[in-house]
């Protein structure tokens, strides 16, 4: 099968391959009903040591416009805590103090502690995956990844990559898309 993007050695379909999957991630592809089918999400297999995204990019040719992160942010009123999902495109960063405050109505936002996202997930730090994100937390994803025509993600693991076109994720169940969420990254 050939990559959409990037140079791979080899591209599966992510669906036939459910055990390179975080479980979380596994379970989401058995249940999918996204915009896309199910056979267009591909994974890739990759060092875990290369697992972050300019060194996973620069190995393998993808642009960081073509690389999305999600980030897992934690959003407090008062002793409330809201965990959600944020995906940007990798040169950019989350509005997590501006447009992610105001949306999901709290008074202060932060990245999520690793334990917490990790533990909170059921995905390994450096590959969380909008792709099986708790169904209570928001999932926010930017217009630009929206509008990408596949991006690379995380696939839950440390180990292996997902290429998914931006309208799969902007499709996931309760993902809102926001213009803007993703600002310059400096």
């Amino acid at each position: 099968m050939h990559a959409p993007i990037g140079n791979f050695a080899e591209v599966l379909q992510a669906s036939d391959h459910l055990d390179l999957l975080a479980p979380p991630v596994a379970e989401a592809l058995r249940a999918w009903r996204g915009p896309v089918p199910v056979d267009q999400v591909l994974y890739v297999d990759s060092d875990p040591a290369d697992a972050d995204t300019a060194v996973f990019g620069e190995l393998h040719g993808i642009p960081p416009e073509r690389s999305a992160n999600c980030v897992v942010v934690a959003g407090r009123r008062g002793q409330d805590v809201t965990l959600a999902g944020c995906v940007v495109l990798a040169h950019t960063r989350a509005d997590v103090n501006g447009l992610v405050r105001r949306h999901l109505g709290v008074r202060k936002a932060s990245f999520a502690p690793m334990d917490t996202a990790v533990g909170e997930s059921g995905m390994e730090y450096g590959g969380i995956s909008p792709i099986g994100l708790p169904r209570e937390w928001p999932l926010l994803v930017d217009a630009a990844v929206a509008d990408t025509p596949y991006v690379v993600i995380g696939s839950g693991r440390r180990r292996g990559k997902l290429l998914v076109p931006g309208k799969a994720l902007a499709g996931l169940p309760d993902a809102v898309v926001l213009e803007g969420l993703g600002r310059a990254a400096g």
